[in-house]
C-alpha cells in the first residue's frame, strides 16, 4: 500500500513539474515558485524526522527513516525543474531564492547534483536499517542542503 501511495505522490508530483516547467516559459512564474515551495515543504517534512533520530530526539525507527529518504530523494530529482528562468526575486516577490541562483548556474546545478547524490545515498543506506550508516549518510546529506541554502537562500 504504501509502495503505490509513494508512486501515485512520485507520478502526481513529477507530472505536474513537466506541467510546471512548460507552464513557467509561458504562464504564471508565481506557480513554479508555488510548486518549488511545495517540493521543499515536502523535502522538510520528511527531513525533520529523519534529523530528530540522528540527534537522538526521538527514538530510531529504520522503517520511517527508508519511507522519508525514499520521498527525500524523490522530491530532489523534481527540484531543479523549479528553478526555471524567470522565477528569481527579480520576477517575483515570494521567493527565498537569491537572483545568484540564475546567475551562478554551473555552481547552483553543482550544489544541486551534489544533494540529489547524497539524497540517493540516504534512500540506498535506508534500505538497510543500518542505523550508524543511516546517521553517516544523513549528515553528508544534510551538509549539502546547508552548503546550496548558504550560497543561493536568502536568510
Amino acid at each position: 500500500m504504501r509502495k503505490q501511495f509513494a508512486m501515485v505522490l512520485a507520478g502526481g508530483i513529477l507530472g505536474a513539474g513537466i506541467l510546471a516547467t512548460g507552464y513557467a516559459a509561458e504562464g504564471k512564474p508565481e506557480d513554479t515558485v508555488k510548486y518549488r515551495q511545495s517540493l521543499y515543504n515536502i523535502i522538510g517534512w520528511n527531513f525533520k524526522p529523519m534529523g530528530a533520530m540522528a540527534k537522538g530526539e526521538i527514538p530510531f525507527d529504520a522503517t520511517a527513516v527508508a519511507r522519508h529518504a525514499q520521498y527525500v530523494e524523490m522530491m530532489s530529482k523534481a527540484l531543479p525543474e523549479s528553478f526555471a528562468q524567470g522565477t528569481g526575486p527579480d520576477a517575483v516577490k515570494n521567493t527565498e531564492a537569491k537572483p545568484e541562483i540564475w546567475t551562478k548556474t554551473a555552481e547552483f546545478d553543482t550544489k544541486m547534483k551534489d544533494f540529489q547524490r547524497e539524497a540517493a545515498a540516504l534512500n540506498e543506506v535506508a534500505k538497510s536499517g543500518d542505523e550508524k550508516a543511516i546517521k553517516a549518510q544523513f549528515g553528508k546529506t544534510a551538509e549539502t542542503c546547508k552548503a546550496c541554502h548558504k550560497a543561493f537562500r536568502k536568510d
